[in-house]
């Protein structure tokens, strides 16, 4: 094995986060260290805090950031608020799944809120904007939107146990399969739609068994909510400019009637 060499002068920011994120990918987010990204680049961990001085925290933030690099769409008046949002929406998703083991650190570690990009955030409150929320409201309709869209891919790409996988798997088969139908009707029920696809009672995890229709189920209802809790968007908006013409349509047929 060859020794490890300084090479400080050598290397850079990026190729420390490429190297970084390869070893997340194969490691995962409870394994990952500064050493292991020094043997990956064949240097001393010393190398690696001249780039990078804030140590194991700002390397995992810079790797957040290489992983949503380019997620958020752009923000052009021509699209409407929701549309925005579900394109948000299968952006984030597909851009994890090409990095699942980024999702538990996208999803609960606040170290990663140091490398998520403004534009991200501003973009999501331009289209809650858009859609006429204001004030506290569009605090509570942007920790919805962003918990809703980290929150379910998370959840989705969490990993099966490590060790003894397919025990693990036949026993949570068997576990759902043995539920009492006295006890819980309700599950029973609906329990072989459910078994594969659902939360908490799946035996895959979603790297093996994506749940697209779910995930384009809940970007549906979130969008839905949003238009609920704020019915009336501002005048400026196209959804506004959509109910109006709706509105002299309707206005124009019942004139005719």
């Amino acid at each position: 094995m060859s020794k490890p060499k300084s090479r400080r002068g050598d290397l850079t920011r990026d190729q420390i986060v490429t190297a970084a994120l390869a070893c997340l990918d194969r490691s995962g987010l409870e394994a990952f260290s500064l050493r292991e990204v020094a043997r990956e680049l064949g240097v001393f961990p010393t190398a690696l805090y001249w780039h990078v001085p804030g140590g194991r925290n700002v390397l995992l933030a810079e790797i957040a950031a290489r992983v949503l690099d380019g997620v958020t769409p752009s923000c052009s008046p021509d699209v409407s608020w929701d549309d925005w949002l579900l394109d948000l929406f299968e952006r984030y998703r597909v851009a994890v799944r090409a990095h699942p083991n980024a999702a538990p650190l996208l999803g609960a570690r606040l170290v990663s809120n140091s490398g998520v990009q403004a534009e991200m955030v501003d973009g999501i409150l331009w289209a809650l904007e858009r859609a006429g929320y204001e004030g506290a409201a569009i605090v509570d309709a942007y920790n919805a939107v962003v918990a809703g869209m980290v929150g379910f891919v998370t959840i989705e790409l969490a990993p099966a146990p490590d060790e003894d996988t397919a025990a693990w798997q036949a026993m949570q088969r068997d576990r759902v399969a043995g539920i009492d139908k006295e006890s819980h009707p309700a599950l029973v029920r609906h329990a072989e739609l459910l078994g594969r696809d659902a939360f908490i009672l799946r035996w895959e995890d979603g790297r093996a068994r994506p749940m697209d229709r779910s995930y384009r189920a809940f970007a549906a209802y979130l969008i839905a909510g949003l238009k609920a809790g704020h019915a009336t968007p501002p005048p400026h908006s196209p959804s506004a400019k959509k109910g109006t013409a709706r509105g002299k349509a309707s206005s124009s047929a019942s004139s005719g009637r």
